[in-house]
């Protein structure tokens, strides 16, 4: 185990030039997302898209070339947000790349049947009738279209098991295999698309660009899913070295390897982990680093939630590990104010532990918390070496529409805060937990003047 004071400390800029070069790479994805989308109704619109809706049947079959053309860009891009593109990444943090990724997906789906749908009513000559007997024939007679069928049948998997029922419904480790199938719906798209939509081949402009997409999207996956995990994990040759029983549940594991440093990972960063320990090494689990990386050695602080995480404390030392990442912009990175507050629920103090050790200035920390804390001693050793700040919220959550715990007594969030942290809207906020719970928190901060850019979230849960 490294003792704290063996770890680096770096100093945080009040105003980081990252923070503003990640800035610049938002608006510039947005507006190329957006430019991808006008080009192909351009396309569209000058190959006769307007003048077809004159017609009930051709109306409907160019509404449906439509919808297909956007709902193809979309997917793409669905691609590219799974892809873990390290420049996006960093740029737009986890929460918030799932939050466009859910957005995209439900609107490329959508859009997506609407292609389905629409097309094949107008290749029915409007014969709502004569729709499903059109339908089958031209699943069975046109080219490639048996392969887009059944990459449809997988978005449709994918996409039903991410409604919020069904996710509750599954294990993490079911719902992330069948989540996976997206790739497998996309690509199977392919064919249809190239063979026949003369929206994709009718110019070389047009067809240049739609291989451009398909071709970047395919890159990203085989480059930064499996090439650079399997690369970083061949150089560093991850081993457990210990594994430490925290309390309620919770287990530390400790990791050496080689060449630490060049794994990149910084304090409130996460990695996707595989230990070699037995059948379920297939499936690799997202955990937080509990400690500032000290390019020799990392940790993890886990608790029995799950599968996964219920094997964790029975490692060994030696195990293998294959890993991906890091990943995660709950860092420094983004840091824009000499003032942070560090807020953490239960297990979600994890990253927060780990910045309190390399974040420099005026920091806060604040853990809502039931029985025992997590990290309690290591909280009260960091806080005497570096002077920061330590806002125990203890008990059992007071109300369903409260992130406080019954301790606070009867006033509201937004006055509890302010009582406790009087200058929080001056200050970086970086807030972990579940899901609802740090919506709350956000929701108060906003009350309390933080601005939306000086809120940075991770969540767990799924």
């Amino acid at each position: 185990m490294t003792a704290l004071a063996d770890r680096p400390r770096h100093a945080s800029r009040p105003v980081t030039a990252p923070a503003v070069v990640d800035r610049r790479i938002r608006a510039a994805a947005e507006a190329v997302l957006c430019a991808s989308l006008v080009l192909v109704a351009f396309w569209w619109a000058t190959g006769g898209g307007i003048t077809d809706l004159a017609g009930w049947a051709s109306g409907l079959t160019s509404l449906g070339r439509l919808t297909g053309l956007l709902a193809s860009v979309l997917l793409l891009v669905q691609v590219l947000l799974m892809a873990r593109v390290p420049v996006l990444e960093r740029a737009f943090g986890q929460d918030r790349l799932a939050g466009i990724h859910r957005i995209v997906g439900f609107t490329s789906f959508t859009a997506m049947l609407a292609h389905i749908g629409l097309i094949t009513w107008g290749y029915a000559a409007g014969d709502l009738i004569a729709t499903p007997g059109e339908l089958w024939d031209l699943t069975v007679s046109y080219p490639g279209m048996l392969l887009a069928a059944a990459g449809t049948l997988c978005l449709v998997l994918v996409v039903v098991t991410s409604v919020k029922a069904a996710r509750a419904a599954l294990r993490y480790e079911s719902w992330h295999l069948l989540h996976l199938y997206a790739y497998l719906g996309v690509g199977l798209a392919l064919p249809h698309q190239l063979w026949t939509g003369q929206d994709f081949t009718s110019s070389p402009a047009r067809t240049v660009f739609w291989w451009v997409l398909w071709g970047l999207a395919a890159a990203a996956v085989l480059l930064w899913r499996v090439a650079l995990p399997l690369r970083r994990s061949l150089r560093h040759r991850l081993v457990v070295t210990s594994v430490v029983d925290e309390g309620d549940g919770c287990s530390s594991v400790y990791v050496t390897g080689r060449h630490l440093a060049e794994l990149g990972a910084r304090a409130g960063q996460f990695l996707n982990w595989r230990f070699l320990s037995g059948a379920g090494w297939t499936r690799a689990h997202p955990y937080s680093l509990s400690a500032a990386p000290d390019g020799r050695s990392l940790r993890i602080t886990v608790k029995d939630l799950g599968d996964g995480s219920a094997e964790l404390p029975g490692l060994r030392p030696g195990t293998r590990v294959l890993v991906e990442g890091p990943y995660g912009r709950l860092t420094d990175r983004a840091r824009t104010a000499p003032k942070v507050a560090l807020i953490g629920a239960g297990i979600g103090i994890t990253p927060m532990r780990a910045l309190a050790e390399e974040l420099a200035g005026d920091v806060v920390v604040l853990h809502r918390f039931t029985g025992d804390p997590v990290f309690a001693r290591e909280f009260a050793v960091l806080a005497a070496e570096r002077g920061f700040g330590l806002v125990p919220l203890p008990g059992p959550r007071r109300a369903h529409d409260s992130w406080l715990g019954a301790g606070v007594g009867a006033v509201d969030d937004l006055t509890a805060l302010r009582a406790r942290v009087p200058d929080i809207a001056e200050r970086e906020s970086y807030v972990c937990g579940p899901g609802p719970w740090t919506r709350l928190v956000v929701r108060t901060l906003r009350a309390a003047g933080v601005p939306a850019e000086r809120i940075h979230t991770e969540t767990f849960g799924w």
